[in-house]
């Protein structure tokens, strides 16, 4: 691994005595690796730009510094697979398949081992299917550059560059490693030309930036313009890029999913543990039995109550999920991020590049009396350098062939019909603008026109009041603007003012229709950019997100109250000038507000923030760094397809919780009903009956991965005190119906309760009459489950409707027939059947009564005088609780260079 910059050898030195030099180095204490921070630039000039670095100097430099690239930590795949079995329901799956090898249950044993490898083997496949997906994308963008080595100019791969590397640098190239601008072209000779780079992939900004002699470049920023040589000074971890890293490995937040099924799986475990403790304890102490003999009997109950499905039901809903969505160009990487999307509340967004273009075009410009929006674009066109890639000219030029009609379809490119450029002055900085002297062939006039900076073009023309107070207005909406005049012919040293053009990069066309759908899905979009205040104001304006623009400098303003900050951030509609580290803290302190929070990004400076959200989500033409932090990667260009992903995942939210309170109130109503029966009458039902019930009703929710599902017009939220309430009142109601059930045929109709040491001719019709309700009531609720109003407000799907009554048809069949149990009369099994599906319409009517008085109820309860100080003093606590651990992380992060000119 690198020892330091300050290491670095002197390319002039001989090969002895860099070996000596390396030696000396070999004991040098571990504190100077800090130096890396520290470098001096000085230190690496010390490279003939005409030669490069020798073939052996680049090898012991490689040896030194590493190559030049992020350290990835790869996953081991097995410890990956493995962390699916790890989890309250996991756990309690797996203490049922070690109790049945004790008890020798071997048929019970594969049966729970079967299911808890499914649950792992789908989630493991199709998370691994996004990662494939995702390394194919990456294995497209190997770097290649070219570089000075050994008095040659070669191409390497980027990862071979090393500090002290010369590399040329020119139109259209991604800059590989942070550099210093030597001054000079590929052939050596000196070039007074700046470059101009586009550095919105870093900081955010929209503008291209242009670079001198002696000024830095930075990886992964573009070349828009221009051609020099620079040097290397910095390379891997230790470039801009490579400290957001570090920032992006900080972040390895437990997800919310992964809370929410952890909490029902803790209820579900302390539920069914300290029924069938109690069991145990009672038939131990009451019969004096063989503990293995009971534990044998107990683990049946207890197999066909733990929602074994429950993982599995969940995981294949999402997978469903994800690949629907991937084939509408979104690819998944975390599953578990298809649920969190449905909840939430803040999507916060990169400007440049996500909602905007990353493109100048002209917007509405300023005419002065006597001249035409054409006649502002044919002049600016002829004061403009043909072949620049500026983009600036790039925009001026575009817009002129777009709306002159003389500059369609032209002959030949660099002419004008009509038009003879007779001379031509490039920008100069010094004089910030281009002209050039024009002869007009129909009137047989010569003059000059001129474009740049507006002041200058205004002092030009003597002064114009009007275009001064107009080019204010332009630079208070955010706009760049450019002057042009010309001269007249019979004038030729007065010139007069033509207009003022104005550039901006636009939003997307798509931008202001996702933002507005975002605000009827109740989810407040939030504008994050590295650009200035005015420039965010507008695009902001045109997007229709409001002028709420937060100066992201007050992020680290220690003067402004914890709580008073928060409560700025969450009232912003967008923030301007930001760092990677704003947009983490801008991420973290609307987590702490107890909020879901979405980002979207494309540059290396939103990857540390997509990373600490809730759901980050990469946006086309992402760079890497903002692929490998993402949760979910979008393919086609623009947000529209953001919409359809949170569609999706609300529907999949509507799912998941469905069969939640379906396969909760199961347990429920199981567990209590036999606890009940097993210690008043030492009855249960055959093992054989009890698996069926678990099998057969646990596959064949499935199916409702593919169920209509209704989407939530907010923001789907996990209540799990009214999930859990809920899943208890309906499981009682369901033990009284089984106790109906159990006591009218055992004392009206005979069927006596028989224990399993009862003789083989005893008449077990009572096992059937239960197996056919324990098996279709709590089944047929799942239609009532599937809404928290009326089932019939949306109908579920053929193919779940077919499924759901298709297995209980199954049931009926078996207890008329007499398959696997006694057969009891048809018209007895009907009725059972029947009752269980209007107990579904009775329950589905009481489930929509308590979620309205659970709302009124809590409302009411949250705003009382009682309880609102201590709900504030809970939230300052926790707010506090998380501060503390999250900045005692990120201490030991370094900080990043401002990228910002």
């Amino acid at each position: 691994m690198a020892r330091g910059y300050k290491e670095l050898l002197d390319p002039d030195q001989s090969h002895d005595d860099s070996h000596q030099q390396h030696s000396q180095q070999q004991h040098l204490p571990s504190q100077q690796g800090h130096v890396r921070n520290e470098i001096e630039l000085q230190d690496l000039l010390h490279t003939d730009p005409k030669t490069g670095l020798s073939s052996m100097q680049v090898h012991q430099r490689l040896r030194q510094f590493g190559p030049n690239q992020l350290v990835e930590v790869k996953t081991n795949q097995l410890l990956k697979f493995l962390t699916y079995f790890v989890g309250p329901i996991a756990f309690l799956i797996e203490l049922a398949c070690i109790l049945s090898a004790i008890v020798q249950d071997w048929f019970n044993f594969a049966i729970i081992l079967g299911l808890l490898f499914l649950n792992a083997i789908i989630g493991y496949v199709e998370e691994a299917r996004a990662e494939s997906a995702v390394d194919a994308l990456r294995h497209t963008l190997a770097l290649k550059t070219r570089c000075w080595r050994d008095c040659t100019l070669q191409e390497i791969d980027a990862a071979e560059l090393v500090p002290g590397d010369v590399i040329v640098l020119r139109l259209g190239d991604i800059v590989p490693a942070d550099a210093k601008l030597l001054g000079i072209d590929a052939s050596g000779v000196e070039t007074d030309g700046d470059l101009l780079m586009d550095n919105s992939a870093l900081t955010g900004e929209s503008l291209a930036v242009r670079k001198k002699k002696g000024d830095e470049v930075y990886s992964s920023t573009v070349v828009k313009q221009g051609q020099q040589l620079a040097l290397v000074v910095r390379t891997g971890s230790q470039t801009f890029i490579g400290k957001a890293a570090v920032l992006i490995s900080s972040t390895q937040d437990e997800g919310h999913f992964q809370k929410i099924i952890g909490r029902i799986g803790n209820f579900l475990i302390l539920f069914t543990l300290v029924l069938v403790i109690l069991i145990v304890i009672f038939q131990y102490t009451s019969k004096q039995g063989d503990l293995l003999k009971i534990l044998g009997s107990v683990l049946i109950l207890a197999v066909a109550a733990i929602p074994v499905g429950l993982p599995t039901v969940m995981a294949v809903t999402m997978a469903v999920g994800a690949r629907k969505l991937a084939s509408q160009q979104v690819i998944v990487k975390r599953l578990a991020a298809v649920e969190e999307m449905s909840s939430l509340s803040v999507l916060c967004s990169d400007k440049t590049g996500t909602l905007t273009k990353n493109e100048l075009t002209i917007d509405e410009p300023y005419l002065c009396d006597g001249f035409s929006a054409h006649d502002l674009l044919l002049y600016s066109f002829l004061a403009s350098e043909f072949g620049a890639r500026d983009p600036i000219e790039l925009a001026v030029r575009a817009a002129a062939e777009a709306e002159v009609p003389v500059l369609r379809n032209r002959a030949v490119a660099h002419k004008v019909p009509g038009f003879e450029i007779n001379s031509f002055s490039p920008f100069n900085p010094n004089v910030k603008y281009t002209h050039a002297t024009v002869t007009d062939a129909n009137t047989d006039t010569t003059y000059m026109v001129a474009k740049g900076a507006p002041q200058v073009i205004i002092g030009m023309v003597g002064g114009n009041e009007a275009a001064v107070q107009a080019s204010i207005a332009m630079a208070k909406r955010g706009l760049r603007a450019l002057g042009v005049a010309r001269t007249m012919a019979d004038a030729p040293d007065k010139w007069i003012m033509v207009g003022l053009i104005s550039l901006l990069d636009p939003p997307r066309e798509d931008s202001a229709e996702t933002i507005e759908r975002c605000h009827q899905m109740g989810i407040h979009v939030k504008m994050v950019t590295g650009d200035q205040q005015i420039i965010a104001k507008e695009v902001s304006r045109r997007l229709g997100l409001g002028q709420g623009i937060l100066d992201a400098s007050l992020l680290s303003d220690t003067s402004i109250p914890e709580e008073a900050l928060s409560d700025r951030v969450f009232d912003a509609d967008g923030f301007a000038e930001v760092t990677p580290e704003h947009k983490f803290r801008i991420v973290e302190t609307l987590q702490k507000r107890g909020l879901l929070v979405g980002m979207t990004g494309d540059g290396v400076n939103d990857a540390p923030a997509l990373k600490k959200a809730n759901v980050g989500i990469a946006v086309h033409g992402c760079t890497d760094a903002a692929r490998t932090a993402a949760d979910i990667v979008l393919m086609a260009p623009g947000l529209s397809t953001i919409i359809e992903g949170i569609t999706a995942s609300r529907s999949i939210f509507q799912r998941m919780r469905s069969y939640a309170l379906y396969r909760i109130t199961s347990t429920v109503h199981f567990l209590i009903f036999f606890f009940v029966v097993v210690l008043a009458y030492d009855w249960t039902l055959p093992p054989k009956l009890l698996i069926l019930i678990c099998i057969l009703n646990d596959l064949a929710t499935l199916v409702i991965a593919v169920d209509n599902a209704q989407v939530s017009s907010k923001p789907d939220k996990w209540r799990v005190g009214q999930l859990i309430f809920l899943s208890c009142f309906l499981g009682l109601l369901l033990t009284g119906l089984s106790f109906g059930h159990f006591y009218y045929f055992w004392k009206v109709k005979g069927y006596a309760p028989q224990p399993d040491t009862a003789d083989a001719l005893a008449d077990r019709s009572l096992d059937s009459i239960m197996y056919l309700h324990i098996s279709s009531a709590p089944h047929f609720l799942i239609f009532s489950t599937r809404l928290t109003g009326y089932f019939w407000e949306n109908m579920p799907s053929l193919l779940f409707t077919v499924v759901i009554v298709g297995t209980q048809v199954v049931a009926l069949l078996m207890v008329i027939f007499g398959w696997l149990t006694p057969a009891i009369p048809v018209l007895q099994a009907l009725a059972v059947f029947g009752i269980s599906f209007l107990s579904c319409i009775v329950l589905d009517i009481i489930k929509v009564q308590v979620f309205k008085y659970w709302t009124h109820a809590s409302h009411s309860f949250l705003n009382c005088g009682f309880c609102r100080p201590r709900r504030r003093l809970l939230k300052k606590q926790r707010q506090d609780a998380l501060q503390h651990r999250m900045w005692t992380s990120l201490k030991t992060a370094p900080d990043p260079d401002s990228a910002h000119e």
